[in-house]
């Protein structure tokens, strides 16, 4: 009963507020009636704020979708392949190393849908908009690279009775994404790998013949949207998908933001501003979450500016009595695509990422000053390694005159030090008979890098291999 006492001597003392809703004049304990206007824009642009980190991998996708389609011209049955480096500028943190080939498809179009993949050294998957994967295709995945056709269900639809010739995938959003990579070196049986896909409605209805579309360098934008643009993106793919159950509370803020399925998005002056300062805002939050990660255990090694980027634990994004929406929120505002093999714990097998965001001493990459970063001898990878840099405020590849940027043991011009290690320069301008090595930079722009393993090896597991933090040449000592 001691929690229902109220005070009854005399009246309550006004509250002191601080922040946003500091202007609020207060009557007692209650708000002004005149000043409840204020105290509602704060409630809904902090459910702005919320739903932008909760929606930053469903706008991302349907993002790239509509450059798919308005850009590229694609169909749901056509594939997009990223080859050069012009191709790839619009993606966010692409690999430069290899090329790309998907598709995002709207089953609520097509209906089941057979991809039919040949025979041949390939990997591949599907996932859903919220980039959780729902399939795995080629060597990975049931056929084994053996090729052969690929049925895609969507989701709440019974499972149709096939012929054991038909891998049967259930997808778990009424959009996917497919997507895969040709793993032969030589490119002319990859080629033929890739001519050799096609996408056909299930039922038999009559489809458009699977084209090879090419980005061809026309310019796109991958990245999330800002301002209001982002609202629309978001209401726009919420008339297309399902509702998770996970989900329906965010879906009650978005109705509170004017986003309902089924109805058309027409905000008003008010609510114009909230949303567009709800996203400014957001995306300060997304930047502070994935350029200096507070999760435990994101600094790889305790000595060095270097975090395993990918803090999802599963493809699923759940934790033990949880969701991850905040390691999914840093993963997919800087990043696309995660499956279980970006987390691979097998040696040989998989891929690992690192990032770093600052120099040796915790400030942020500066395009305008040059940085050296020293990888020691025989990096821990089966495959192949190489650093990439990005700009930061598009998360995607730096698109300097160089037209490069990355380096990796894939090329052959890369100079090796006499104990195997090698010197990456990053900077302006090219260091004096270093510039095999030199990856520019863009003076007044800021940029982070990723370092992959590609079969990471135990050395990189037990963290006795060590990379070299990144780091400002006037700091170094001769």
């Amino acid at each position: 009963m001691l929690g229902l006492m109220r005070n009854t001597e005399g009246p309550v003392p006004a509250r002191s507020l601080a922040g946003r809703l500091g202007e609020v004049r207060m009557d007692g304990e209650l708000p002004r009636r005149e000043d409840l206007a204020v105290v509602f824009d704060e409630l809904d642009y902090q459910l702005g704020c919320q739903a932008y980190l909760w929606s930053l991998p469903l706008v991302s996708y349907a993002q790239w979708q509509l450059q798919h389609r308005e850009v590229f011209g694609a169909t749901n049955y056509d594939l997009v392949h990223y080859v050069s480096y012009r191709d790839r500028l619009g993606l966010i943190t692409a690999n430069a190393t290899t090329p790309y080939i998907l598709n995002f498809i709207d089953l609520g179009q097509t209906g089941s849908l057979v991809v039919e993949l040949p025979p041949g050294p390939t990997a591949g998957g599907l996932s859903d908009f919220w980039q959780r994967e729902c399939g795995i295709l080629g060597e990975m995945g049931p056929d084994r690279g053996r090729g052969g056709k690929h049925l895609i269900v969507p989701p709440g639809q019974d499972l149709p009775d096939v012929d054991p010739s038909f891998y049967v995938h259930q997808a778990t959003g009424m959009n996917v994404m497919f997507g895969f990579r040709t793993l032969d070196p030589d490119p002319q049986p990859s080629q033929a790998l890739v001519d050799g896909v096609r996408i056909t409605p299930f039922d038999g209805r009559p489809a458009p013949s699977t084209r090879i579309v090419s980005p061809d360098g026309r310019a796109w934008n991958g990245d999330q949207p800002r301002g209001l643009e982002y609202w629309v993106r978001l209401h726009e793919i919420c008339q297309r998908e399902i509702v998770d159950e996970r989900d329906r509370f965010y879906q009650a803020m978005l109705r509170q933001l004017g986003i309902e399925k089924g109805k058309s998005f027409a905000p008003d002056a008010r609510l114009v501003r909230i949303l567009t300062e709800a996203t400014a805002a957001g995306e300060l939050m997304a930047q502070a979450n994935s350029f200096a990660k507070r999760f435990p255990g994101a600094l790889y090694w305790p000595d060095r500016h270097w975090d395993l980027v990918a803090q999802l634990d599963h493809s699923d994004q759940r934790g033990p009595g949880y969701d991850q929406l905040l390691e999914r929120a840093a993963w997919f505002y800087e990043a696309v695509s995660f499956s279980e093999a970006m987390k691979s714990q097998t040696p040989g097998a998989g891929q690992a990422y690192l990032g770093s965001y600052t120099d040796a001493g915790g400030d942020w990459l500066d395009g305008a000053r040059s940085y050296t970063l020293h990888i020691p001898a025989n990096p821990p990878a089966k495959l192949f390694w190489s650093v990439t840099v990005y700009d930061i405020d598009t998360r995607c590849l730096i698109d300097n005159e160089q037209q490069r940027g990355d380096w990796g043991s894939r090329d052959a011009g890369l100079a090796c030090n006499p104990d195997g290690s090698v010197d990456v320069y990053f900077g302006p301008a090219a260091p004096q008979g270093r510039e095999s090595n030199w990856i520019q930079t863009l003076p007044g722009r800021h940029w982070f890098s990723y370092f992959r393993f590609y079969g990471p090896l135990e050395g990189y597991f037990d963290h006795r291999w060590k990379l070299g933090d990144i780091t400002p040449v006037t700091a170094q000592t001769p």
